[in-house]
C-alpha cells in the first residue's frame, strides 16, 4: 500500500533578492556560499547565488532564513539522489 503524505504549508518569501524565508522545510541537504539545497514539502528547492548564509534554521518548525545575493531558485519534485539512486542535477535539468 502506498503511503499518503498530507502536505503541510510551504511558503517561500524573497525580499529584494537579499533575504529569503522558507517554511515547510523537511531537511537541509547541503549549503555553501554559492548554493543551498533544501528538501521541502513541495519538493527539492535549490537556491543559487553568492555569499549565501543560513541565518536561522528551525528543524522543529521547518523554517529556514537565508541571506546573500540570490541569483536563482529552482524546484524539483525528485527525492535526494541517495534516496532514489538518480542524480538530483540530472533530474533537475532534464
Amino acid at each position: 500500500m502506498e503511503e499518503q503524505r498530507i502536505a503541510k504549508t510551504h511558503k517561500l518569501v524573497v525580499n529584494n533578492r537579499k533575504t529569503s524565508m522558507v517554511t515547510g522545510v523537511l531537511d537541509v541537504l547541503s549549503f555553501d556560499l554559492n548554493e543551498v539545497l533544501l528538501e521541502t514539502e513541495q519538493g527539492m528547492l535549490m537556491v543559487k547565488g553568492t555569499d549565501l548564509h543560513v541565518n536561522r534554521l528551525s528543524v522543529e518548525k521547518g523554517e529556514v532564513d537565508l541571506s546573500g545575493n540570490i541569483d536563482s531558485i529552482a524546484y524539483s519534485s525528485s527525492t535526494p539522489a541517495g534516496r532514489q539512486g538518480e542524480n538530483f542535477l540530472s533530474k533537475l535539468f532534464k
